[in-house]
C-alpha cells in the first residue's frame, strides 16, 4: 500500500496538499503529516513554545483531513526538502505531497522552493497540488494524463494503477487540460531512481491545468 507524506505548515496552499493527499487515500494510500523545524531553540521556554506550535499545526491538518489518528512527524532539518526526503525514506513512503507556491494561479501546479529542490535530483516521487484544490467541492481523480518519457514505463504504470484504484481514466497529456492529475517521469539522461524533468515536461506543467505527480527515473507507484 502506497504511503504519502504531506508537507504541512497550516497555510492555505498546504490545505491544497491535504486535498490532493485525500484523493490518493481514496485509492488506498495511507497518509502521514510532516512539519519541518529548522533548529531547536536554546532557551527551553522558547523551545517548548516552538514545539507546541509545530504540533498544533499538525493537529490542524489532521482535523482538516478528518483523521485524528493520522501519523504526525515534527522533523528537524536545516533544509525542508532534505528533511522530508529523509523522513520519506525512513518511513518507506511512496511520495511527498506539497501545495503549490503561494503565487500560483488557480488550477495550476507550481512547486515552491522545497518541492523544486527535490525535483532537481531527489529520490522520492513528488506530488504538487493544483492551487485552489482545497475549495473544489467535487474534487476527484477522474482523468490522469501521462507525460511519457522515452524508455520509461513507470509513469504509465503508475497512472494505470491509480486509475484502477480510484475508477479514473488514463488520457494522453495533450493540450492544457484540465486534468485531475498529470503523471510525469524523469528525462532519459537522469540517473535511475533520480528526479530530473525535461524541458518539454516543464513546459507542459507550466501551461497545463491539474495537479502533478513527478517520478524519479524508472520509479513507479503501486496503489
Amino acid at each position: 500500500m502506497a504511503k504519502a507524506i504531506i508537507s504541512y505548515d497550516g497555510t492555505e496552499n498546504d490545505d491544497d496538499a491535504l486535498a490532493l493527499a485525500k484523493l490518493f487515500a481514496g485509492g488506498g494510500a495511507t497518509l502521514a503529516l510532516a512539519y519541518i523545524r529548522h533548529s531547536r531553540e536554546f532557551d527551553q521556554s522558547r523551545e517548548t513554545i516552538a514545539q507546541h506550535d509545530a504540533e498544533r499545526r499538525l493537529e490542524q491538518g489532521a482535523a482538516r483531513l478528518g483523521d485524528e489518528a493520522i501519523a504526525r512527524h515534527v522533523v528537524f532539518s536545516a533544509s525542508t526538502g532534505e528533511g522530508l526526503q529523509r523522513l520519506a525514506q525512513d518511513e518507506g513512503a511512496a511520495m511527498i505531497v506539497f501545495g503549490s507556491d503561494y503565487r500560483t494561479a488557480p488550477g495550476h501546479a507550481e512547486p515552491g522552493g522545497s518541492a523544486q529542490q527535490l525535483l532537481e535530483g531527489g529520490s522520492v516521487p513528488v506530488a504538487v497540488a493544483a492551487a485552489g484544490l482545497r475549495v473544489a467541492a467535487s474534487a476527484a481523480i477522474r482523468s490522469i494524463a501521462v507525460a511519457a518519457q522515452d524508455g520509461d514505463d513507470a509513469p504509465r504504470q503508475t497512472a494505470e494503477s491509480l486509475a484502477a484504484a480510484v475508477g479514473g481514466s488514463v488520457v494522453p497529456a495533450a493540450g492544457e487540460g484540465p486534468f485531475d492529475l498529470i503523471v510525469v517521469g524523469s528525462q532519459a539522461s537522469a540517473p535511475a531512481g533520480r528526479l530530473a524533468l525535461s524541458g518539454a515536461s516543464r513546459a507542459l506543467l507550466d501551461t497545463a491545468h491539474g495537479s502533478v505527480l513527478a517520478l524519479p527515473r524508472g520509479t513507479s507507484i503501486a496503489f
